[in-house]
């Protein structure tokens, strides 16, 4: 990937283009449970959604395996996609971009307040 096209972000069009077209090849139930993995991954994305591209990858491809093998989605992501897409993520209490602005907001306001006391 060169320069410009991380600046740009025409690299991570191209892997959401390429992440639509494979879901749009599963069955019905596999593109819903692919849309709901979204949904729920997506509040852990940085920026540009670049820390999301690996873990979107590895699900889709299970969506797309299972789909293969003729297992429905419900018998491979149970019932809680939610708890599918926490463990996903590293288990509860993965940071989301909130967190991380928050954290970051604390910092700057703690650092200009130690300066003013000081």
């Amino acid at each position: 990937m060169n320069f410009w096209e991380r600046i740009t972000g025409n690299d991570i069009s191209r892997e959401w283009k390429a992440f639509d077209t494979r879901a749009a090849a599963l069955p019905a139930d596999h593109r819903a449970a692919w849309e709901q993995i979204k949904g729920h991954l997506h509040p852990h994305a940085d920026l540009t959604g670049r820390n999301l591209t690996p873990i979107l990858d590895a699900a889709l491809g299970l969506l797309e395996e299972t789909a293969a093998a003729g297992e429905s989605a419900q018998e491979v992501l149970g019932d809680d996609v939610q708890g599918f897409c926490t463990g996903l993520l590293g288990g509860a209490g993965a940071r989301t971009y909130r967190d991380r602005w928050r954290e970051q907001l604390n910092r700057n306001v703690a650092r200009k307040l130690s300066r003013l006391g000081g």
